[in-house]
């Protein structure tokens, strides 16, 4: 039987949350709003709170009230000096390795961004492709328009893919649509969906050798 294909978020997922990557990022949406828009620091929590139930993210609401180039916001909200944050990990490569099948990334970020995160930890070479925030025609996970345009790229049944995130909701979504499923969040943490608690421990949950494509167990650490 053909191996799965392996579909991985990027932030908090190919990398720890304890890295503090991904709140610096979220610290420069906030100062975008503030410098770019001229809004008031105590205005942004609202307004992201809002466009993110309207949208599924910040820059849904200041595309469309904002006439925001999402470019723009991209290269700004990624500018950040990575090497403060990772580094490689060799570890991580190696139980890729060992895992059958293609790999992608499938990110609410940018391409360009995922490939300094892929390159800074030492896996890019791994990745077929990246799958990003411009392809889902920026309308961002959890919501099922850019699981459907992935799978399509793929040309993979759904049941052959193995969705890899940290957020329970994008994940639902990728189980609606038939997809095997797996959080990478804390041991203890509560999930409906296979749980690891780093994506190295992968190759420990499945067996991808052959047919039933199934998990071996429901969580590793």
């Amino acid at each position: 039987m053909t191996p799965p294909t392996w579909v991985f978020d990027l932030d908090n997922t190919l990398y720890p949350a304890a890295s503090g990557l991904f709140q610096e990022v979220d610290r420069r949406i906030h100062r975008f709003m503030v410098e770019r828009l001229g809004l008031s620091p105590d205005e942004v929590p609202r307004l992201r709170s809002r466009y993110k139930r309207a949208y599924g993210a910040t820059l849904g609401g200041l595309m469309a009230h904002h006439g925001v180039d999402p470019q723009e916001y991209l290269r700004y909200v990624h500018d950040v000096p990575l090497e403060r944050h990772l580094g490689p990990d060799p570890g991580l490569r190696g139980d890729l390795e060992a895992l059958d099948g293609a790999k992608v990334v499938f990110t609410n970020g940018s391409v360009e961004h995922t490939r300094r995160v892929l390159g800074r930890l030492g896996v890019g070479s791994l990745f077929e492709a990246v799958f990003d925030i411009a392809f889902m025609d920026y309308v961002p996970k959890p919501r099922p328009h850019g699981y459907r345009k992935l799978l399509e790229a793929l040309a993979v049944p759904a049941d052959r893919c193995v969705l890899v995130d940290d957020l329970e909701e994008n994940l639902d979504t990728g189980r609606a649509l038939g997809m095997v499923t797996v959080r990478v969040a804390p041991r203890g943490t509560p999930s409906t969906h296979l749980r690891v608690g780093h994506p190295r421990n992968l190759p420990a949950l499945f067996d991808s050798a052959g047919p039933p494509f199934l998990p071996s167990c429901t969580e590793t650490p």
